[in-house]
C-alpha cells in the first residue's frame, strides 16, 4: 500500500527517500521509461532486489529533492543529475556491477502492439506467407499496396514487406493490418540513457569497454605521446628509448664520417670495411634454424616402434596340430 496523505505530507516522505538513497549509493543508472507499464515496472524491482533500488517520480521533484540534498550534506557531486532528469525517466540506485544491472534490466522488455500514432522505434517488415485470414480480408493488403494471392481459401502474402520505417507515425490501416496478423513489432522496457559513478557521468557504452580495448586505447594514446615528444624535442618518458636510440645512430653517423671511434662503432666499421664478415655472422644464426628440424629427424626415426613378430596363433596351426 502506498502513503496516504496530502500533497505536501507525500512530497515530505518522497524527498526524505530520495536523499536516504543518495547518501546509501554512489552509482545510479538514470532510464527512459516511455511505454512501460506498472506492473513491468515493478518486475523490473523484483528482479534488481537487493542490490538495486528503482525509483521514479516527476523530474521537478527529484531535482528538487537532490539540490537539497547537496545543500544539506555539501557533496555537490549529485547536481550532475539535475541536467539528465528530462523527459519521462527514473532513477535505478545501485551497489553492483553497473554492466550486470544494465544487462539485467534489459531482460524485463515488453511486446507491444503498434498503436495508431506511435512513432515506430525500429522498421517494421511483414513477412511472406499464410496469413490465415480469408479473402474478403484483401482490402487492407490492397491499400497498403502489399502483393497477396489466395492459397487453399487464405490471403498469402508473397514477398516482405517494409510496412512502417523507423521513426515514423504508425497509421490507422497499418495498425489494422499489424492485430489482425497477430504482430507485436514493438518492445518497450526501461533503456539505460545514462550513468552516474561517483560524481562521473558517462554514456551506457562505456560499460561495453573490455581491458583489451583499454589497453588498446592506452597503446595508441602512448604511441601519439611519444610522437609528439619526438617532434618537438621534448623529453617524456614514453619518447626516452626512441631518443638515445635516434641519439646513438647520430653518434654512429658522425663516427663513420670522421676518423673517430668508440667500442660500439667498430663492429659496424668493420661490417662496413667489410661486408662479407656481416654474412659469416649470419649464417650461423640461419645455419642453426635449418639443423634443428634436422637434427630431431633421427631420434623419431628411432622411436618407431619395431614391428611385432607373428605368433603361432597368426600362421594358422598350433604344435597340437
Amino acid at each position: 500500500m502506498g502513503f496516504k496523505g496530502t500533497k505536501a505530507e507525500k512530497k515530505v516522505v518522497y524527498d526524505k527517500k530520495l536523499c536516504d538513497l543518495l547518501e546509501q549509493y554512489s552509482q545510479v543508472l538514470i532510464c527512459v521509461a516511455d511505454n512501460v507499464g506498472s506492473k513491468q515496472l515493478q518486475s523490473i524491482r523484483a528482479g534488481l532486489r537487493p542490490d538495486s533500488v528503482v525509483l521514479m517520480g516527476k523530474n521537478t521533484m527529484m531535482k528538487r529533492s537532490i539540490r537539497l540534498y547537496a545543500e544539506k550534506s555539501g557533496n555537490t557531486a549529485y547536481q550532475n543529475l539535475i541536467p539528465l532528469l528530462v523527459g519521462n525517466v527514473g532513477l535505478i540506485f545501485t551497489k553492483g556491477d553497473l554492466k550486470e544491472v544494465r544487462e539485467e534490466v534489459a531482460k524485463y522488455k515488453v511486446g507491444a502492439p503498434a498503436r495508431v500514432g506511435l512513432v515506430a522505434p525500429v522498421d517494421v517488415v511483414v513477412p511472406p506467407g499464410n496469413t490465415g485470414l480469408d479473402p474478403s480480408q484483401t482490402s487492407f493488403f490492397q491499400v497498403l499496396n502489399i502483393p497477396t494471392k489466395i492459397n487453399k481459401g487464405t490471403v498469402e502474402i508473397i514477398t516482405p514487406v517494409e510496412l512502417i520505417k523507423k521513426g515514423e507515425k504508425v497509421g490507422s490501416s497499418e495498425a489494422a493490418l499489424l492485430a489482425k496478423l497477430g504482430i507485436r513489432p514493438f518492445s518497450y522496457g526501461l533503456v539505460v540513457q545514462s550513468v552516474y559513478d561517483n560524481g562521473s557521468v558517462f554514456d551506457p557504452e562505456v560499460l561495453d569497454l573490455t581491458e583489451d580495448d583499454l589497453i588498446e586505447k592506452f597503446a595508441a594514446g602512448i604511441s601519439t605521446v611519444t610522437a609528439l615528444s619526438l617532434a618537438i624535442s621534448y623529453p617524456t618518458i614514453a619518447a626516452v628509448p626512441h631518443a638515445i636510440i635516434n641519439g646513438y645512430k647520430n653518434v654512429l653517423a658522425v663516427a663513420i664520417e670522421l676518423d673517430y671511434s668508440f667500442p660500439l662503432a667498430e663492429k659496424v666499421k668493420e661490417y662496413l670495411k667489410d661486408p662479407s664478415k656481416f654474412a659469416v655472422a649470419a649464417a650461423p644464426v640461419a645455419g642453426a634454424t635449418e639443423a634443428a628440424p634436422a637434427a630431431t629427424a633421427p631420434k623419431e626415426e628411432e622411436k618407431k616402434p619395431e614391428p611385432e613378430e607373428e605368433s603361432e596363433e597368426d600362421m594358422g596351426f598350433s604344435l597340437f596340430d
